[in-house]
C-alpha cells in the first residue's frame, strides 16, 4: 500500500469519526449552540490559533455566555463573562473541577503533579501544596524577608546600568524565580548563574511554543502529529531536561534528608514518603514530586515576573500614574524599606497593582476544565467529561464590572474618596477549586517588588522609543520586548 493510499484511508476514517461524533453530540437536547463545524477540522478555520480568546469573545456576541466550538473532532464548551464563570466555578465547584484529556499535557505530565492531575491525586497534591507553601512562608514573615532581600538585589542590579537603556527580562525573571526556588530548594541563584538561566530559558520557550500551530495540531490529531517534527517535539525535549534537573536535585536531597529538620518543600514531600502510610506509596512518589515541583516553578516564575514587566511598561507609558505611586511611597514610608504592613496605607498603589494584573491579563484562557457528571447549566445540557474553557479574559474585560475595560484605569479599584475598593470580577488567578494555589505569594511579591523598584527608580523609555501595549505571541499575554531606562532616585 503506497503512502497516498494510506493518507486517503486516514482521511476517510477521520471524516467518518467526525460525522459520528457530530451526530452523537447533536443527539443531546439543549447542547450549547455554536458555529457549524466542518468535517475533520471542526471550527479550526475560524480560530485565531495563537490568541483563541479573541475568537471566543467574537463568538460570544452571537451565541451568548455559554456556547460550543469544535476544535478538530472534539467539542469544547466556552464560558464567558464574570457571572457565568462564578456560577460554574463557585456554585458548581465540584462538577467543574476536573481536567480533560489533553494529548500534549498527558504526554508531559502523565497525570502527575498538581496543575494537570485529576481525582484523588489532584486533591492530595493540592492539600499538600497549600499546607506546605504556608509552612514555608507563603503569607508569612519569613518569605517576606526573602522577597525584601531579593528586591534589594534587583535594585542593585538595575543600578549597574546607570540609567542607560537595557532589557529587563532576565533580571526580573531571575529575581522572581529566586523566590519560588527559596521555597522549593531553600537556595538562591546569582542572576547570571547558567543553571537558573537554563531553567528560565526552558520554561519561557515552552510557554511561547504552547501557542504554536504545531501544538494545536498535536492536541487535535495526536496519532498523526506525533510522527511529525514541530514545536511539540521541542516541548517534550525541554520538559525532559527540566525533569532530569529536578530528579537529580531531589535525589541528592533524599540522601541528606533529616525528617526532624525539613528545610523546604522537597524535604517535606520526601518526609511524607517515609511515613509508611498507604497514601505515602500511592501519592507521594517521585513522579508526583517531579511534576509538582515543575508546576510550582513554572507558575511561580511566569505570572509574577510577567506582571512586573507589564507594571514597568505601564509606568513608562503613564508617567503621571508613576509619579502618584512614588508620592504615596514617599508619604507612607519615605526611604524606609516597603513592608506588607504598609499596603493598607497605600490605596492608590494597591489599586495600580490590581489594575496592572487586570489590564495585563496574563492568562486570558485558563487551563481547560472538565465536568465530573452530567449537568444542566444555565439552560444547556453539558455531558460528563465535556471540555470546559473558562475565558478569564472576558471577566477582566467585563463592561458590567469595569467602567473602562480596555483602558489602563486604576480608578477601577478606588471609590470616590480615594479608598481602595474590591471588584468581584477581578479574577486573574481564576476562581473555585482550580484557582491558583500561589495567589497569596504572588500578591506579596508584586507589592514588595513593585514598591521597592518605584521607591528607588523612575522608569523612562529610551529616547525615541515607542511603547507598544500589544501583547506578544505566546500562551500567556506577555509584553513585547522593550528596553527601559531606570533613573535612580536615591
Amino acid at each position: 500500500m503506497d503512502l497516498v493510499t494510506v493518507l486517503l484511508s486516514i482521511l476517510v476514517i477521520l471524516f467518518l469519526v467526525s460525522v459520528f461524533k457530530n451526530q452523537k453530540q447533536g443527539d443531546y437536547k439543549n447542547f450549547p449552540p455554536g458555529p457549524r463545524p466542518l468535517p475533520i477540522i471542526g471550527n479550526i478555520h475560524i480560530m485565531d490559533i495563537r490568541k483563541p480568546h479573541k475568537t471566543f469573545m467574537q463568538l460570544s456576541k452571537k451565541y451568548g455566555t455559554v456556547f460550543s466550538v469544535q476544535i478538530g473532532m472534539s467539542k469544547s464548551i466556552i464560558l464567558c463573562g464574570y457571572d457565568t464563570l462564578k456560577d460554574a466555578l463557585v456554585n458548581y465547584a465540584d462538577i467543574f473541577a476536573d481536567r480533560p484529556h489533553t494529548p500534549l499535557f498527558a504526554e508531559t505530565s502523565k497525570g502527575h503533579g498538581l496543575v494537570l492531575s485529576t481525582g484523588e491525586n489532584w486533591k492530595v497534591m493540592r492539600r499538600f501544596a497549600l499546607s506546605t507553601l504556608r509552612d514555608y512562608g507563603m503569607g508569612k514573615r519569613t518569605i517576606e524577608e526573602k522577597i525584601i532581600e531579593e528586591s534589594q538585589c534587583l535594585v542593585q542590579k538595575l543600578k549597574t546600568y546607570e540609567g542607560k537603556p537595557f532589557d529587563n527580562v532576565t533580571s526580573i525573571y531571575a529575581a522572581v524565580t529566586n523566590i519560588i526556588v527559596a521555597i522549593l530548594l531553600n537556595k538562591r541563584f546569582d542572576y547570571e548563574d547558567p543553571t537558573i538561566q537554563r531553567l528560565m530559558g526552558l520554561t519561557n520557550e515552552n510557554i511561547r511554543l504552547l501557542s504554536s500551530p504545531w501544538v494545536f495540531l498535536y492536541n487535535c490529531y495526536p496519532f498523526l502529529a506525533k510522527w511529525l517534527p514541530g514545536a511539540h517535539k521541542t516541548i517534550f525535549e525541554n520538559v525532559k531536561e527540566f525533569m532530569d534537573f529536578i530528579r537529580k536535585t531531589f535525589t541528592k536531597q533524599k540522601k541528606e534528608l533529616d525528617v526532624n529538620d525539613q528545610r523546604n518543600l522537597i524535604d517535606a514531600f520526601l518526609a511524607k514518603q517515609q511515613e509508611g502510610k498507604p497514601e505515602s506509596t500511592k501519592y507521594f512518589h517521585d513522579d508526583n514530586l517531579a511534576s509538582l515541583v515543575a508546576d510550582l516553578f513554572g507558575a511561580g516564575m511566569e505570572t509574577t515576573s510577567t506582571t512586573l514587566r507589564w507594571g514597568i511598561l505601564l509606568m513608562m507609558k503613564y508617567p503621571e500614574i508613576q509619579q502618584k505611586v512614588q508620592s504615596e511611597i514617599e508619604q507612607v514610608m519615605g526611604s524606609a524599606q516597603p513592608l506588607m504592613e504598609h499596603r493598607k496605607q497605600m490605596p492608590y498603589t494597591d489599586a495600580v497593582i490590581h489594575e496592572i494584573l487586570r489590564f495585563g491579563d496574563i492568562a486570558p484562557v485558563a487551563l481547560p476544565h472538565a465536568t465530573s457528571q452530567d449537568i444542566t447549566f444555565r439552560g444547556y445540557f453539558i455531558p460528563k467529561g465535556a471540555t470546559i474553557i473558562t475565558l478569564v479574559h472576558s471577566a477582566l474585560r467585563d463592561k458590567e464590572y469595569f467602567e473602562k475595560p480596555y483602558d489602563f484605569y486604576p480608578e477601577h479599584f478606588l471609590d470616590s474618596a480615594g479608598n481602595f475598593k474590591k471588584n468581584e470580577a477581578f479574577i486573574p488567578f481564576s476562581l473555585g477549586k482550580r484557582s491558583c494555589a500561589g495567589e497569596t505569594l504572588a500578591k506579596m511579591e508584586l507589592f514588595l517588588f513593585f514598591t521597592t523598584l518605584l521607591q528607588n527608580f523612575t522608569f523612562k523609555a529610551p529616547p525615541g522609543a515607542k511603547l507598544d501595549l500589544t501583547p506578544s505571541l505566546g500562551s500567556t499575554n506577555a509584553p513585547m520586548p522593550y528596553e527601559i531606562c531606570a533613573i535612580s532616585r536615591t
